[in-house]
């Protein structure tokens, strides 16, 4: 699985202490649907959408894009359960997972965020063991 993580230091995040503007103007410019959230002792702490923001947003009709400010994202329930998988995890896990999130995050042993492997990442490979397969049955 190293071989598919994107590092960190590569991946675009927020904190559970950001607030709603700058969560939603950090995913405008990365121009991501979806993008994890980490703790403040660096664990993975769960991902936040746009389907979050939106609905978190219709449902609180006083919060305008000029007050997000105001709003910390640890207010923003967040509809879905993105699991993580530990490091040492086998691509059978990584699979389930990625049928489901477009990305997973990965931890190490201490719980802490350590990156994410991409769902096109896995689908490569996926593909390329497929071709693999069958070059050996023609």
């Amino acid at each position: 699985m190293r071989f598919f993580l994107l590092p960190k230091q590569e991946v675009v995040t927020v904190t559970q202490e950001a607030t709603l503007r700058q969560t939603l103007e950090k995913m405008e410019h990365h121009r991501y649907t979806a993008v994890p959230i980490i703790n403040h002792d660096g664990g993975y702490a769960g991902t936040v959408t746009e389907g979050d923001l939106l609905w978190f947003m219709k449902n609180r009709p006083g919060i305008t894009f000029e007050t997000a400010n105001r709003v910390g994202l640890s207010e923003v329930p967040l509809r879905l359960n993105h699991r993580s998988v530990r490091i040492d995890s086998n691509m059978e896990d990584l699979i389930s997972l990625a049928k489901i999130q477009n990305f997973v995050p990965v931890v190490d042993d201490m719980e802490r965020f350590i990156g994410i492997v991409r769902r096109s990442e896995i689908i490569d490979y996926c593909q390329t063991i497929m071709q693999g397969a069958a070059a050996v049955e023609a």
